[in-house]
């Protein structure tokens, strides 16, 4: 598959996946105020006569669809880029940015780097629009985007209900087992990990979705170390660190990531702890 560069900030699809997921949090969090500014900017910007919204749309169009015939979705592919063709460029691209602006205002700069599930395939729709892509890479992005079209939608797994007292238990068990093995972080991740199941995830997303943004400020700030700096290894291995958790954004979460997320909390202990006995 080509290379390409994905700008997020001029994917109307993957603004409106953060503004959903800022709401996701206040809802969670119980937090009114921070609910309401999300209520207000998605009612704000997405109203009926914008053409961000035009936009949206035509992304959904072709996120919604699956088990078609690979000749029907070629056709719903051809046109959903008709009418992208007909939104005012120059006006998305204001609205885009006027959104963009409120988001840092109101959320930060981390909002961008939220945790996005299908972030793979609104980077591809986004790329078979964009004019200034090769038309290899639109061809080959289109092709892609036809086959996810066409075959039949993962079956999800049921989850089998499990009493909260039987889940607290567990928990509880799973502490008191582990409690002088692993270290605070480390033990709520694992327990998000484990009761996942009771709300498909969501809880466990917007966890990892701050615990990352922390190991990436606290490696970061591992770099500026005199340790590391005159340390050409260390240097480069912090630096894969830190792309390990830039990519973990376009990852779905499983056991592998959640094992490397525990190693990484390790490792910022120890650079910490390392740094307080000097």
């Amino acid at each position: 598959m080509a290379k390409f560069k994905h700008n997020k900030k001029r994917n109307t699809a993957f603004l409106y996946e953060i503004l959903v997921l800022e709401l996701t949090k206040s809802i969670i969090k119980k937090d009114k105020v921070h609910r309401e500014n999300c209520t207000k900017v998605i009612k704000e910007f997405f109203s009926s006569n914008s053409e961000i919204l035009k936009d949206l749309k035509v992304y959904k169009t072709l996120l919604d669809v699956n088990q078609v015939e690979a000749l029907v979705a070629e056709k719903i592919i051809a046109e959903a880029k008709r009418n992208h063709s007909q939104i005012n460029k120059r006006k998305l691209i204001s609205e885009q940015s006027k959104l963009v602006n409120k988001i840092y205002k109101l959320f930060s700069k981390e909002a961008f780097s939220s945790f996005v599930p299908n972030y793979k395939n609104l980077a591809s729709i986004y790329q078979i629009f964009n004019q200034n892509a090769s038309i290899k890479s639109r061809v080959l992005l289109e092709n892609e985007i036809v086959k996810q079209m066409s075959q039949q939608p993962l079956r999800e797994e049921k989850m089998v209900p499990i009493d909260n007292l039987v889940l607290n238990t567990f928990i509880k068990k799973f502490n008191e087992k582990y409690n002088d093995i692993l270290f605070e972080e480390q033990k709520k991740v694992l327990n998000k990990f484990i009761s996942s199941f009771s709300d498909n995830g969501i809880g466990l997303k917007l966890f990892l979705n701050d615990e990352v943004g922390r190991l990436k400020e606290e490696v970061k700030e591992s770099l500026q170390k005199e340790e590391f700096v005159t340390d050409f290894e260390m240097t480069e291995s912090a630096k894969k660190v830190l792309n390990k958790l830039n990519q973990y954004k376009e990852q779905n979460i499983d056991k592998e990531m959640i094992g490397e997320i525990l190693k990484i909390q390790q490792l910022v202990r120890e650079i910490n702890s390392n740094d307080n006995t000097n």
